[in-house]
């Protein structure tokens, strides 16, 4: 059986979908974009302040699905442009020390414009 996943500390949905969602004794995140969840805007116009709001996001819904960045497992992440690789990469890696396993693909375009999104598995703690 599983459990929806809602927090008013990360962005709502933007379309048919869950922000997150228990099961298994996993958590699955829905992909998180740069949308500050208290404007509902995209305030960044950069790779490093977009990647610093997707991780604030991503955080706050592993706290509220009872899990941590430490106890993930396996992420996927999606750029608007692999010449952002490497900022990303160095953002990524300040929040996800526990190193999961990661697919990281570059996009044609993504929602509302951002440069990245991401999306996390992670074990309930």
């Amino acid at each position: 059986m599983s459990e929806k996943v809602f927090t008013k500390k990360a962005p709502g949905a933007i379309g048919p979908y869950s922000q997150a969602v228990k099961s298994g004794g996993f958590l699955f995140t829905s992909g998180q974009i740069a949308i500050n969840p208290e404007t509902g805007n995209v305030e960044a116009n950069d790779i490093a302040g977009q990647t610093e709001q997707v991780m604030k996001n991503l955080g706050e819904l592993l706290r509220a699905g009872g899990a941590s960045f430490d106890s993930a497992v396996k992420t996927t992440c999606f750029l608007a442009n692999m010449k952002d690789f490497s900022i990303f990469n160095e953002i990524y890696a300040k929040y996800f020390t526990s190193k999961p396993a990661r697919s990281c693909v570059a996009v044609k375009e993504l929602p509302k414009g951002v440069l990245c999104e991401v999306e996390v598995i992670a074990e309930i703690l």
